[in-house]
């Protein structure tokens, strides 16, 4: 994979990715790809999904909850999955 197929991976938004891998997956599955052109977009494919998998982390990381008081206030927020 070239370094610019990782720049133009970089720069893509979760849908644009996710979107990319599915056409990938269906490629693939078709049967119908030259082996060497597989190999080349499984490789892609393998980097989609792993910037996929990060943008969604960050999404996560984001998410929070909010936290009432007794009286049923907002009082802050914290982490939807606080360890």
């Amino acid at each position: 994979m070239t370094q610019d197929a990782n720049q133009d991976i970089a720069a893509m938004s979760f849908e644009q990715a996710l979107e990319a891998l599915e056409k990938i997956v269906d490629d693939l599955e078709r049967g119908e790809v030259p082996l060497d052109q597989s190999i080349r977009i499984y490789e892609r494919g393998e980097l989609l999904k792993a910037h996929c998998a990060r943008l969604l982390k960050a999404a996560e990381d984001k998410v929070e909850k909010i936290r009432l008081s007794r009286d049923g206030k907002p009082a802050g927020t914290e982490p939807l999955d606080a360890e």
